[in-house]
């Protein structure tokens, strides 16, 4: 599929509207621009200023920020296409790219939609229905059922008869979102109440399906395109075991030594299912085998569209799947699969805390410095915003080498010369992945990564304590510097083996966990980066590590042991607080209702991830919030007292 091979063919569009944002927009725009085809991209009111709008030929606004007034209005999408003329509509991963509607919509319209038939994604996009359709066609699948209709207690008994663990997911959509697994009946019916309400925000359907869990699965994908003319190939398989909460981390191609019977199992049976629904465009046909008993596989669903980690089986075919998709788009016939060439392995930058549980973390971007030498997607650049409207990755770090250890090195030096500054994320844990032993070995199944977990960080070094200090003495924290990049040496005018902080003051700092370091005069070490946010928070990024550091004086110093003394002296702080901002997507307790410590008290939602606020100790509780609202980091969304009496006033709202 060399496009110099191809030089004389026409361009199958002239005009392709993306309908989706962030790194995969920007992706089809490289391929569209390379094809020389026009690109129109849609875009909302958080993404105004969004990288894949200034790359774009043309960028049509849709609606405001939240995506269900935006990038899910198939009404609008349509509408921006016809108005910029666009022959065909792209829609990425996420979003509509599985939309029925969208699809129908398409066809209306005399739009091509560059995806499956709307019967293969009525088909595939249910997995319950899925799950039937291909058992019919001879594909192994997990044992289980569709809950579509059952009642709590028939659900109850049909799970007791299939046996526990299970695995409770929505029927429709993907990524992880709203599964659930219950090792017990004791904890079935609040893993249905939680799986649903996540389905029904997230899909619009809260149908679900429960499937026996294995217990050391690895999650292997197939890549599979097919044609209008009735071909349909297999473009090597995925290693997607690395998850945590059911949400990929690392990908790599091909997999990390399964055995060959089981791939071709694999391959057979992933053709299988696409042409059982006469499968065209791209295609990923997900299953199951157990990594220790890895000579059985079961299908567990197909994503109609393009993954997240298309680019590792881009990086070992050689192929641009974006350009694939378009010509099978245009009715163009696919040529036989190519031999795959080398190993490649992708990391998922998130914005993101893994020191506090993975919340989300969202703000401006004041620097970002993606490495070289490897292949980055980027959703993001130095002056972006991170919301919380959308999902957290930001980034993809691909490595490819002749082999697997080769390419794993590759990936860890390449994430420790990436820089993020004003957001968290979770490079530092991508870094440990990289370097544990069970993934250097191959030895992996889906539960890996919770066996790493808490992840606790390094404190902050010596040396990024220098350069925030030759930071905060050289460049000032004044309130509303958003942007301050600085590379120490360079602004410094001296050599790092030369450069000493010529003013002898010592200097404090605290870092979010409320911890405090003294910085004293010291010589500051090559490649680290500092920026002051608006707040005046230093952030200082060394070896693939970012940290937020605030500067303390002589007297806030003071004040923080007046105030730790107090606090050591006093008794648990009553209030429950957000841990993140986000929605609050429901009340479990009564306003006054007697709770015990560790009750459910408030789920907040933030980039599609839900967490649970939970009461700090026993007593009456006095909720702050309600269903609907937006919090804050740290805002108190309940008050937890001993004694009813002194519940929170209507001011502490």
């Amino acid at each position: 599929m060399n496009s110099t091979e191809r030089s004389s063919e026409p361009k199958p569009f002239h005009t392709v509207l993306v309908a989706n944002r962030g790194e995969i927009a920007r992706r089809v725009i490289r391929t569209l621009r390379r094809l020389g085809i026009r690109s129109v991209v849609v875009y909302s009111d958080a993404d105004a200023s969004a990288p894949h709008v200034r790359e774009a030929d043309d960028a049509v606004r849709i609606g405001p920020a939240p995506a269900s007034e935006s990038y899910l209005d198939i009404d609008a999408v349509i509408a921006a296409a016809r108005a910029t003329g666009a022959q065909g509509i792209h829609p990425g991963y996420g979003f509509l790219s599985e939309s029925v509607g969208l699809a129908e919509a398409c066809a209306e319209s005399g739009i091509v939609f560059i995806g499956p038939s709307t019967e293969a994604l009525q088909i595939m996009g249910d997995k319950a229905r899925a799950r039937e359709h291909v058992v019919r066609s001879g594909v192994p699948v997990v044992p289980g059922f569709d809950a579509r209709g059952l009642s709590d207690a028939e659900i109850a008994e049909e799970a007791g008869a299939v046996g526990f663990p299970l695995l409770v997911k929505p029927s429709a959509g993907g990524g992880g979102k709203g599964m659930e697994v219950v090792t017990g009946a004791s904890s079935l019916a609040s893993a249905l109440a939680s799986a649903r309400r996540v389905a029904a925000a997230a899909f619009g359907d809260d149908a679900l399906i429960l499937e026996r869990l294995i217990r050391r699965p690895r999650h292997i994908e197939v890549q599979v395109f097919g044609d209008s003319h009735g071909t349909v190939i297999a473009l090597g398989e995925r290693e997607c075991t690395l998850q945590r909460r059911h949400q990929k981390v690392m990908e790599e191609a091909p997999s990390a030594g399964i055995p060959d019977a089981t791939r071709q199992r694999l391959l057979d049976a992933a053709v299988l299912a696409a042409q059982s629904v006469s499968y065209v465009g791209a295609g990923t046909v997900e299953f199951l085998i157990d990594a220790d008993a890895p000579d059985e596989v079961f299908f567990i669903e197909m994503n109609t569209r393009l993954q997240v980690e298309h680019p590792v089986t881009e990086e070992v075919t050689g192929l641009d799947l974006v350009e694939l998709q378009l010509r099978v788009a245009a009715g163009l016939t696919l040529t036989p699969a190519p031999r795959l060439r080398g190993h490649a392995i992708e990391a998922r930058i998130y914005a993101e805390s893994p020191e506090r549980g993975f919340l989300p973390s969202t703000g401006r971007v004041l620097l970002f410095e993606p490495p070289t030498g490897v292949r980055v997607d980027a959703a993001i650049e130095t002056g972006s915003d991170v919301t919380g409207h959308y999902d957290p990755m930001i980034a993809k770090v691909i490595a490819v080498a002749d082999d697997r250890p080769t390419a794993l090195r590759q990936l860890d030096d390449a994430l420790s010369r990436t820089v993020v500054l004003g957001v968290e994320t979770n490079i530092a844990f991508l870094r440990r992945l990289c370097g544990d032993l069970r993934v250097v070995e191959g030895d992996l199944d889906t539960g890996l990564i919770d066996t790493l977990l808490p992840f606790a960080a390094e404190p902050a070094s010596e040396r990024m304590l220098a350069a925030a200090r030759w930071h905060v003495l050289h460049e000032g924290t004044q309130t509303g510097r958003i942007l301050s990049p600085v590379e120490l040496a360079g602004r410094a005018g001296g050599t790092w083996s030369e450069l000493t902080d010529p003013d002898a003051r010592a200097l404090a700092f605290v870092d979010d966990d409320d911890v405090v370091h003294d910085a004293a005069p010291s010589r500051v070490a090559p490649g680290i980066r500092a920026a002051t946010d608006a707040d005046g928070g230093v952030w200082v990024s060394a070896d693939g590590r970012s940290l937020r550091l605030r500067p303390l004086d002589r007297r806030q110093r003071m004040l923080r042991r007046l105030a730790a003394r107090d606090i050591a002296a006093a008794a648990t702080e009553p209030e429950a607080r957000a841990p993140m901002p986000g929605s609050v997507v429901a009340v479990h307790v009564a306003d006054g209702a007697e709770v015990r410590a560790g009750d459910a008290l408030v789920s907040i939602e933030a980039m599609k991830m839900e967490h649970l606020v939970v009461a700090p100790h026993d007593g009456a509780v006095h909720v702050l919030v309600a269903t609907g609202d937006q919090v804050r980091r740290d805002q108190p969304v309940a008050r937890v007292t001993t004694n009813p009496a002194h519940g929170a006033t209507e001011e502490s709202r």
